[in-house]
């Protein structure tokens, strides 16, 4: 089940919604717990089994590891815990990747697992990690309610694709919490515009990447346009998942924290990524980056800690190849402005520019089925493709999205949400914000009644 489908928006959430506000305290994790194991079982109901004994094991690992007396046995149940996660996540997400990586070199032919990745699991597992590295470093005490535990891990406005909700952040509200009509009203405000960002906005940028990849027509200019296509619509795509849940968590009593900040606004790459995806930034730095020396040891092992985070933030995002080097890209970008502070005395415009040309690129490589097409991808942007500078084709779908891309570029950034907040303030703006909502959820039922729906991107992660 999915945030933009029609069983979620008119059965599942007003359902869960009714239950879960009319229970008593001491009852509402466990409807969450409950309502979130059926969430994420309604496609795939034999994935509730590794959900489960996920649960389980790192619960389990949590007591004893504070309940240990020694050190050496509280870091084994943090290393068997380690283990068993990251192991489930190999096996599942990275074992085929492996197995042809090593066919391809060695000439043999092993067969491949070919097991169905588990929504969600890079998600859900990076935050058992968390619960079980914090309990050992002493920050958090252990849960010891399974259910509290299980409605943590299986929370599921943010489950499928984040933010990664660490238990540090969220242990008070899992404990107690406080609701109001101001909180839901908020909550469901910051859905709805999520939701919006998804439907109207990403899935229509998916519609423009799907006719090009069909093109019998390509051209310089329509590489450009899906570059750009692409750049929005991930952008979109993932920080619309993300107002859904933080919007889902206000709802519940729960504040996660912001997962994007108009990172295209960025003038560096190392900005770039303290606004884009910054619940994964954060954890790769406390639980990875800071544990290897972070940036206090020689240079030469700074380097060495920098490709490591992205090498893991590369596979974190995809088993192939392509995700390897869009992470060692990134690498690679981030020691070159270490190396060259001259980046920083250009002027502002050509800064950001630097860095939306940077950052679309990349996620040419990062879109690639494989380092082939994203060789001749690249081929065809630089004009080496032999292609016509422009077609047919590609003035018609530049007249058809040209509206498409304004919306796109203006909500990147900080204007729309400005202006509607000012409006707001009035009387007659609360007003009108009342019936723009109401608006936006009638437009996106009629997108999904009509079919035009895209899966998330991250949900392959």
């Amino acid at each position: 089940m999915v945030f933009s489908s029609i069983p979620f928006l008119y059965y599942f959430l007003p359902g869960v919604l009714a239950v879960y506000f009319l229970t008593p305290r001491k009852g509402k994790n466990a409807v969450l717990l409950i309502s979130s194991l059926v969430f994420y079982g309604w496609g795939e109901p034999k994935l509730l089994l590794l959900m489960v004994f996920t649960i389980a094991v790192f619960y389990l690992c949590g007591l004893a590891i504070g309940r240990a007396e020694q050190a050496r046995w509280k870091k084994l149940y943090l290393v068997f815990s380690a283990a068993a996660g990251l192991g489930l996540l190999g096996v599942f997400k990275y074992a085929d990747f492996f197995i042809g990586s090593f066919n391809a070199l060695t000439g043999l032919s092993l067969p491949l697992l070919k097991l169905a990745l588990p929504v969600g699991i890079s998600f859900y597992t990076f935050q058992c990690l968390s619960y079980t590295v914090d309990v050992y470093r002493g920050r958090v005490p252990p849960q010891k309610n399974p259910v509290t535990f299980g409605a943590y891990v299986a929370l599921f406005p943010q489950l499928i694709a984040g933010p990664i909700v660490r238990y540090a952040d969220v242990v008070r509200e899992l404990e107690s919490r406080s609701h109001s009509c101001q909180e839901v009203s908020e909550g469901l405000r910051r859905f709805l515009v999520g939701l919006g960002k998804k439907v109207i906005l990403a899935d229509n940028f998916a519609l423009l990447i799907r006719t090009f990849r069909s093109s019998a027509e390509p051209s310089v200019l329509f590489y450009w346009m899906y570059a750009a296509a692409f750049t929005l619509n991930i952008y979109f795509d993932f920080s619309g998942y993300s107002d859904m849940a933080i919007g889902l968590g206000r709802v519940l009593g729960f504040h996660f924290r912001e997962n994007f900040d108009y990172p295209y606004l960025s003038r560096s790459v190392t900005e770039f990524w303290r606004r884009w995806h910054m619940s994964l930034g954060a954890w790769f730095r406390d639980y990875v980056y800071i544990p290897l020396g972070g940036n206090r040891v020689s240079r030469g092992r700074w380097i060495f800690n920098i490709l490591t985070v992205w090498m893991l933030t590369g596979l974190w995002h995809g088993a192939a190849w392509n995700f390897v080097l869009w992470g060692l890209l990134f690498a690679a970008l981030l020691l070159a402005e270490k190396a060259l502070p001259v980046l920083e005395k250009l002027p502002e415009v050509l800064r950001r520019g630097y860095v939306l040309l940077a950052v679309m690129l990349s996620f040419v490589l990062f879109n690639a089925e494989s380092l082939a097409q994203a060789g001749s991808d690249f081929a065809a942007l630089l004009g080496f493709a032999g292609l016509p500078c422009v077609t047919a084709q590609t003035l018609y779908c530049l007249r058809s999205f040209g509206s498409l891309f304004i919306l796109g570029v203006l909500g990147a950034t900080p204007v729309v949400k400005q202006a509607a907040e000012r409006a707001s303030r009035t009387r007659a703006g609360w007003v009108l914000e009342v019936l723009a909502m109401a608006g936006l959820l009638l437009v996106c039922t009629a997108y999904l009644v009509d079919g035009s729906f895209s899966p998330f991107l991250y949900f392959r992660f």
